[in-house]
């Protein structure tokens, strides 16, 4: 479907500037944002690099396990379900752990495979239970804090001081994290009293 609407701007664009004789600056525009994407996309794979292999060098040093050891009280309490010694339990800190530490590439399998462990744990497969809300609203939302996409985005955009962004990305995806979760625990008593008002 998003195809069909890039495919309308597109030819809705080249018959806007046809109409109004801009066809040849379309073009030049076309050249030089296609020169800028290659610009941007090589810093971007140098940036990431570094980045990466800095998040390889905090996982080896044990700060993630710290990280993961600092959310098992949090954890325990936003997923009363899930037993300690789950697997999904695990999983579930690990994500948490990468998605703080801007390891986005590393969180999405680990998170896929703790919402196929929830899932083992859902009397009901064809519906989400609670602790699969709370986590796809956690997930979506969560704490980073070192957003090194972002960085290597505007190092490779020419930014002066790329690190610049981390208080404001931290205070933003506090405030997300927050608010998801706020959200997710209202509707979950919501839901909690319905249901036994049902029963």
């Amino acid at each position: 479907m998003i195809n069909k609407f890039w495919l309308f701007f597109i030819i809705f664009g080249m018959i806007v500037a046809a109409a109004t004789g801009n066809m040849g600056k379309l073009t030049q525009v076309i050249i030089d944002n296609a020169q800028r994407g290659v610009s941007i996309s090589l810093g971007l794979v140098a940036i990431l690099t570094f980045w990466l292999g800095m998040m390889k060098i905090i996982e080896k040093s044990g700060l993630s396990a710290i990280l993961v050891k600092a959310l098992g009280p949090l954890v325990r309490f936003l997923f009363p379900s899930v037993p300690r010694d789950h697997p999904a339990m695990s999983s579930i800190l690990m994500t948490m752990s990468a998605d703080m530490l801007g390891m986005g590439s590393a969180a999405t399998p680990i998170g896929l495979k703790a919402m196929k462990q929830l899932q083992e744990l859902n009397p009901d497969k064809e519906t989400a239970s609670p602790a699969m809300c709370t986590f796809l609203a956690m997930n979506t939302s969560s704490i980073t804090l070192i957003p090194t996409t972002i960085i290597a985005l505007r190092a490779a955009s020419g930014s002066l001081n790329p690190s610049m962004i981390i208080p404001t990305a931290l205070v933003a995806t506090c405030a997300s994290f927050t608010t998801a979760l706020c959200l997710d625990l209202l509707f979950r008593y919501f839901h909690t009293r319905r249901e036994q008002k049902n029963d």
